[in-house]
């Protein structure tokens, strides 16, 4: 008699229903809005990209806010056409004023608006990503941008918290940008080392003269004892043979 081993098939079933959720899980938490690349140089410049998946099966991205820290302004801020997308700029009082190439700059861009055409956006399995420009960059460590997601069926992602050191990602997290202090110039130490080399050729300089007025010195010396012994030999009688 063959026995059917149904509880087994059954099990098993049940774990790949399981796996599959976790899976699904897994890729959808880690399908946040992120900034490209993730480094960039304090005072200096850079192009950056804000992507954005969408992780809607039913609906699209229909506008993106980006807001920009409050605690670190940035002086030149514009932005890249996107087919499809227009954009709405904010700006804010700031003070201190921010210097930018000698000039004072009273106000920063604090907001921009990324918003799809009709009948456009982020569809389903697809992303976009919108390129920015900005600097010089503040003299901070990270920069954290607030995102907010809407979808056209008024559905709201709102990628808002701030990583927190050694601790684990948050389930909504920002998109960070690090800011590396700028390295110093290669050219700075060129002053001191011009100066030692210098002090030595003064030193070399000091010696080859000293050298050269004792060669001198001896030169006349030995000139003067070969006449006096010259003029010693004329003054002797010549021997008798």
């Amino acid at each position: 008699m063959i026995r059917l081993r149904r509880p087994a098939t059954a099990a098993a079933l049940t774990l790949a229903a399981v796996a599959a959720t976790v899976l699904g899980l897994a890729g959808s938490a880690s399908a946040h809005v992120t900034i490209n690349p993730q480094e960039g140089t304090q005072g200096g410049y850079g192009r950056f990209a804000f992507r954005v998946p969408n992780e809607s099966d039913t609906a699209s991205t229909v506008k993106v806010e980006v807001n920009l820290p409050e605690n670190a302004p940035v002086g030149s801020v514009s932005t890249m056409p996107v087919p499809g997308w227009t954009v709405a700029v904010e700006k804010r009082k700031v003070d201190p004023p921010i210097e930018v190439h000698g000039s004072q700059l009273t106000e920063a861009v604090s907001k921009l608006t990324f918003t799809a055409a009709p009948n456009g956006g982020v569809k389903p399995g697809e992303f976009q990503e919108f390129p920015v420009s900005m600097g010089p960059l503040p003299q901070v460590d990270t920069m954290v941008f607030k995102v907010l997601q809407t979808y056209s069926d008024g559905n709201v992602s709102r990628w808002i918290e701030e990583p927190a050191a050694g601790a684990e990602e948050p389930e909504n997290p920002a998109p960070v940008l690090k800011l590396a202090a700028k390295a110093a110039s290669p050219g700075a130490s060129a002053p001191a080392a011009a100066a030692v080399a210098d002090d030595d050729d003064d030193d070399d300089s000091g010696s080859g003269t000293a050298f050269g007025v004792a060669g001198l010195v001896a030169g006349l010396a030995g000139l003067a004892l070969g006449g006096l012994a010259f003029a010693r030999t004329r003054r002797e009688p010549a021997a008798k043979s």
